[in-house]
């Protein structure tokens, strides 16, 4: 079945011209306009009347693009879609949120509607390590805006390795030889990338890795505050933490003092995206800043790119971290133990 792409192939003009010879034709030139309706004629292209009227009612000019969300109230995605909209918004297209909740079953219904050209493309927020994974099929323009190493098709992201390594590093230059992580779920990429951060930073400095220094999270505060219960209850308790998010780190922080315990002077606490709340924390949380904003410029200005079929200077786009050391983290204490 012919769609969009194909006409705006076969004419050779973009998307967005073959979009506003259907809706908008008065702003085409009569060339172009031509090129276009015998490119319909030849591949017996018909427009999705339903997308349409729902495009011209709310007034959309060219494109509108879905942006698939699996924690809408997670803070590091409210800075990254803000600033996609914002960036939308400069160059006339409209965005539409896909709140996915982390269930595929909620985010197949939104691209479905992608389907059916209520929206012109896709960008993922969900990590996968394989373009497979998003569930969205090859023929929709997409980008994944958390990718990890391995993510394939077009993609931005940080070294969830590299950053985690080097977070681990700094614990380890402060004398910390005990130190506890808070993960998020097992299966989530960005989590196996830290671990491996992680992992990498304690074998080159010679400490053997410990299972049970492993508390599983989930992203949330409250899997924070709860899994900083395991490291309360150890007869040896780790001497730092990081956690691989800062809602967890501040969960947890609320769990050590409410244990009576000090931060940093029994055990420093660090965080990973440096959301608003990290450096409001008690005490303020040493973090790892991700450009969640830079981010999100970029994965709109790519996805306009891939729906118009123009060619990407790269493919993946890795950018860079920032350490942020604040008053969360101090030198190892001389002794370990419960108390």
């Amino acid at each position: 079945m012919s769609d969009i792409r194909d006409v705006a192939r076969l004419a050779g003009v973009s998307i967005a011209t073959v979009s506003r010879a259907l809706s908008n034709p008065e702003m085409v030139s009569t060339i172009s306009l031509n090129k276009v309706h015998n490119a319909i004629s030849q591949i017996g292209y018909h427009p999705n009347m339903l997308a349409r009227n729902f495009r011209s009612t709310r007034s959309y000019e060219v494109v509108t693009v879905m942006v698939l969300v699996p924690d809408i109230v997670n803070p590091f995605y409210s800075l990254f879609i803000r600033a996609l909209e914002d960036r939308a918004q400069q160059k006339g297209y409209a965005v539409l949120l896909g709140d996915t909740r982390g269930d595929p079953e909620l985010e197949m219904d939104y691209i479905r509607r992608v389907e059916t050209r209520l929206a012109d493309g896709i960008v993922q927020l969900r990590p996968s390590l394989e373009k497979s994974q998003n569930n969205i099929p090859p023929d929709i323009p997409c980008v994944n805006a958390c990718g990890c190493e391995y993510t394939t098709g077009p993609a931005i992201r940080i070294d969830n390795r590299a950053a985690a390594k080097t977070m681990v590093n700094y614990l380890i230059s402060l004398g910390h030889k005990r130190i506890g992580v808070i993960s998020g779920l097992k299966d989530n990429p960005h989590a196996i990338d830290r671990l491996e951060g992680y992992k990498e930073a304690i074998a080159e400095a010679g400490i053997p890795f410990e299972k049970d220094l492993i508390a599983e999270g989930d992203f949330t505060m409250w899997s924070g505050l709860n899994a900083a219960f395991q490291f309360c209850n150890m007869k040896v308790r780790p001497t730092a933490i990081f956690s691989m998010n800062d809602e967890m780190a501040i969960g947890a922080m609320q769990t050590l003092k409410n244990q009576g315990i000090r931060i940093p002077e029994d055990i420093s606490v660090t965080g990973f995206d440096d959301i608003a709340y990290a450096k409001y924390s008690d005490p303020s949380l040493t973090t790892i800043s991700q450009p969640a904003e830079e981010m999100g410029k970029m994965a709109m200005d790519m996805l306009l790119k891939v729906i118009n079929g123009e060619p990407l200077s790269q493919r993946e786009c890795v950018l860079p971290t920032e350490f942020i050391i604040r008053k969360s983290t101090g030198p190892a204490p001389k002794k370990t133990g419960a108390t």
